[in-house]
Order: structure tokens, then sequence, then C-alpha cells
């Protein structure tokens, strides 16, 4: 079946009645208990052993914007369409979000989101810490919780959801991950149907292996990644 094509100014209203292919899961009970276990684990060892990375940042941000928090929470869809709040170190001045109005037609990515190469609501600091993806970090706490896991697509904006078709919801089959296929292939520098084929890729041939191999080549990129902005 052909894929739903994709309009960045104007999306498709009727996708129910757009042909789609669907995809098959890997919900082996066995698979699933064990990537529980690692996400547990590692979730666990990484918030203890990165604290005193967490702090340093924390009193960074601080001194460079004192209005907002540390931690910013935001509102992401997880499996199923269910929201919850995810965390993440503020990389932004503390009023981004009324900002980010004024800046919608300068946005640089294809389809429901939003990004700018030269965004001017990032901090000095949140430049660092969003080229090394540090100020995802927090999110092992979303793991540690079970909303996300170490592995899966990215977590999506609500706004973003509501202009998916049903082809692209199938994101939304699995539990979202810190890192996944994206996070290790360019990133903002794929478009917005080059991130759902690879996260559909995923869903679909996942399995132990895969995780951890996308664990490793994460933290190969981490330091060197072209297309975090």
């Amino acid at each position: 079946m052909p894929i739903p094509s994709y309009n960045s100014k104007t999306r498709v209203q009727t996708v129910s009645e757009i042909p789609y292919k669907q995809i098959e899961i890997n919900a082996s009970k066995r698979y699933l208990m064990a990537k529980r276990i690692i996400d547990i684990v590692f979730s666990l060892l990484g918030l203890i052993a990165l604290s005193p990375i967490f702090f340093i940042i924390a009193v960074l941000i601080k001194i460079e914007d004192r209005q907002g928090p540390v931690i910013f929470k935001q509102i992401r869809i997880g499996k199923d369409g269910k929201e919850f709040i995810m965390y993440k170190f503020r990389s932004m001045v503390s009023n981004a979000e009324e900002l980010k109005e004024t800046l919608m037609e300068k946005n640089e990515a294809s389809g429901p989101v939003f990004k700018m190469r030269n965004d001017p609501r990032v901090t000095k600091i949140g430049k660092f810490i969003r080229k090394t993806s540090i100020d995802e970090l927090p999110q092992l706490i979303n793991v540690l919780k079970g909303e996300m896991s170490l592995v899966g697509p990215r977590p999506a904006f609500p706004e973003e959801v509501k202009q998916y078709s049903l082809y692209e919801k199938q994101r939304l089959s699995v539990i979202p991950g810190l890192t996944c296929y994206w996070q290790v292939s360019g990133r903002s520098n794929l478009t917005f149907q080059e991130w759902v084929e690879l996260d559909l890729k995923y869903i679909s041939e996942r399995s132990l292996l895969i995780d951890i191999r996308l664990i490793l080549r994460t933290i190969v990129v981490l330091f060197g990644s072209k297309g975090a902005y």
C-alpha cells in the first residue's frame, strides 16, 4: 500500500481514508521483560553516576538565567497516545514558549516539527548541552518511571501528533525512548518523513541486540553529533 503523502503546509484532514502500510511489532513478553530490567538498572546507575554532572549543569543554567527552573517539564505523547511529563535540562531562556509563536515562520524542519539551527531562544550553556545531548539526561527519570525506555522513538509534542497521518501514528505503538535510529543517523538533518521511516524500522525490527547496538552507537556520537540543535 502507498505511504500517505505529506505536505508541510497543509495536512491531509481525511487520513482515515488513506491506505497505509501497517507494520508488525515485536511484542514478545520475554523481550519486553528483559528490556524493562535493562531500563531500570541502567537508568538508576546513570542517575547515580551522572549526579556530579547534573549539579554542575544546574549551577551553570542558573548563573546564565536565574528566572526559569533548571529542569524544564514538557507534556509529551507516549505509548498509545498517553500524555506524560518529560524532563530536560532547560536550554532556552525562561520565556521560550512565549517567543515560539513569533518564530514559526522561520521553522527549518519539515513536517509537524519546529527546529531552528540558530534559535535565538537558546542560551550559551544551552547550545553546549544540546550539542552533546546532555540536556536529555534527566529523561533517565522518565525511563526509571516506565514512561520512557532507553531505546525507542523520541516522544512527540501533542500538537505534532494531532497532525499525524494513520501511518505516522504507528510511532506511538511502543514506549518512546532516549535514543533510536534517528538519534544516531543525523537527527535534525533528516526530514520528518525520514525520521518516521527510521522509527518504524526500529519498531518492526527491535530486539535486545539492536537496543544494545543503538545504546553503544549513541555513546559514540554523543559528543560529535552535527545534527543536534
